[in-house]
């Protein structure tokens, strides 16, 4: 027994490559893993996203087509009566003649499941197809009919290509004619998106391939690195004396701790490029929010979801550079939420004020303001020593004003600035340079007050309420600016 664990005593160069070793696989496997379940769950929600966001891309299509078709012959049948052959005959010659695209087409069914147009597939027309299913067993042109008969919507279903003859899937929107009691709807077929879905979840297997693919020969690389490390380790404990023993060992500990400074800086860089990252998306985001663009949900939804790879301590910074309130409900119950989060942190008591105004801010002034407040309170809590802070927010007829003061020992000389407090005075007036606004700072030994005025451009008209009374007095409480 003595011999066998003979056999198995390692030396001590062996000892320090698996001391390197063991614990590196073990995290490069458990990252591996991480990375893979969080790139799969990312990609996944960003697939069903883009799935989402084709079908209601499509379905609006098919709504703009039927709404532009029926407007097209509205004159006919709104005059016409409910036993008007005539004109009845007319609109299904128009209908017929619609046809767009390479498979588009304008089908028309009576309440009785009697095709009167099918331009595309003439075989249907005056045929009863009421018990008509797909492959999957949906009944289709049933579907239509009671689509019909409760005003508007969309049926998907299978149906066969003109082009082909093949079932393909697709989304029909279909509406009724009441008094001549037809179901009259168009479709388009949705394959692309299939086509497009299923190519993303390809993309994201190869992409989660290559990962791993990089994590082993990443992996690689630092094994062998610890094994020439380990060589050169025991080659010269082979030539050295005991006398340089110590020497030795210190200089192993210098390289792990220089390993571990360099693995603590990747990671640190790493969770500045996904902070990086999600602060253009965020940007972008309130840009297309700004000008209507419909990509600011999936841009905001790449940023959001970005944050979710951070550690814990990254998901509460997110939360304070972005609260959904300010979103949600607006800025007034975002500051009270900031001011109540910073009174209960600090204990330093904290009031909030807004006088009710009809004009609201837009987007671009309400995270500026939000951001000044929340800068302007972190200036408090580092540098001011303040007993008391007070926010004010409120409208006027050039605009509105943040106000925002403290009864601390003012700001340092100019000179002795620090240097973070410097770059958050800075911020605020770039925030306000950008918004076309002024900022003005008072400080004197006995407090500062910040005051961010934004024009009057960055007011929305007001909202009409049933509740509006001729009181125009100002009544402190809470509310949305």
């Amino acid at each position: 027994m003595a011999r066998l664990l003979d056999r198995f005593r390692f030396s001590y160069a062996q000892k320090i490559f698996l001391l390197a070793a063991v614990p590196l696989i073990l995290a490069v496997s458990a990252i591996a893993v991480l990375v893979a379940v969080q790139s799969r769950a990312l990609a996944e929600r960003e697939i069903r996203s883009l799935e989402a966001q084709l079908i209601e891309a499509k379905k609006a299509e098919l709504r703009n087509y039927v709404t532009q078709a029926r407007n097209g012959f509205y004159f006919i049948y709104g005059s016409a009566p409910p036993d008007d052959e005539d004109a009845k005959r007319r609109v299904m010659q128009i209908l017929a003649a619609m046809i767009y695209g390479e498979e588009g087409f304008f089908f028309v069914y009576d309440y009785d499941g009697t095709n009167l147009v099918s331009p595309r597939q003439t075989e249907l027309i005056n045929g009863n197809w009421l018990d008509l299913t797909d492959s999957e067993g949906t009944p289709v042109v049933r579907r239509f009919i009671d689509t019909a008969r409760s005003g508007a919507g969309y049926v998907e279903h299978l149906w066969r290509k003109p082009s082909t003859g093949e079932e393909a899937r697709m989304i029909s929107y279909v509406t009724s004619f009441p008094s001549w009691q037809w179901a009259v709807g168009t479709g388009v077929f949705i394959d692309d998106v299939v086509a497009s879905v299923a190519a993303s979840r390809a993309e994201v297997q190869t992409r989660v391939q290559r990962t791993f693919l990089y994590i082993g020969l990443i992996t690689l690389a630092a094994l062998l690195l610890v094994f020439l490390s380990g060589l050169l380790l025991n080659f010269r404990e082979r030539r050295q004396a005991d006398a340089k023993l110590r020497e030795l060992t210190q200089r192993v500990f210098d390289a792990q701790e220089e390993e571990r400074g360099r693995v603590a800086r990747e990671l640190h860089d790493g969770i500045s490029q996904i902070l990086v990252g999600v602060k253009y998306a965020l940007d972008a985001a309130r840009r297309r929010m700004h000008t209507g663009d419909a990509r600011a949900d999936e841009t905001l939804g790449k940023g959001i979801d970005n944050l979710g790879l951070a550690i814990q301590e990254v998901r509460r910074i997110s939360r304070d550079l972005r609260p959904g309130v300010l979103d949600d409900l607006g800025l007034g119950p975002a500051l009270k939420a900031l001011t109540e989060d910073f009174r209960t942190r600090t204990g330093i008591e904290t009031r909030f004020e807004t006088v009710v105004f009809r004009n609201r801010l837009d987007q671009d002034a309400k995270i500026a303001l939000y951001r000044i407040a929340q800068e302007a309170l972190t200036n408090v809590e580092r540098h001011s020593g303040a007993r008391e802070v007070s926010i004010d927010i409120r409208g006027h007829t050039t605009g509105a004003t943040l106000r925002i003061a403290d009864d601390g020992h003012g700001l340092p000389p100019r000179g002795s600035e620090d240097g973070r407090e410097g770059i958050g005075l800075r911020n605020m007036q770039e925030r306000m340079d950008q918004l076309g606004g002024t900022l003005r700072i008072l400080s004197s030994r006995s407090g500062t007050v910040i005051e961010a005025q934004v024009p009057l451009t960055h007011m929305l008209p007001p909202e009409p309420a049933a509740t509006d009374t001729p009181d125009t007095r100002p009544q402190t409480r809470k509310a949305r600016a």
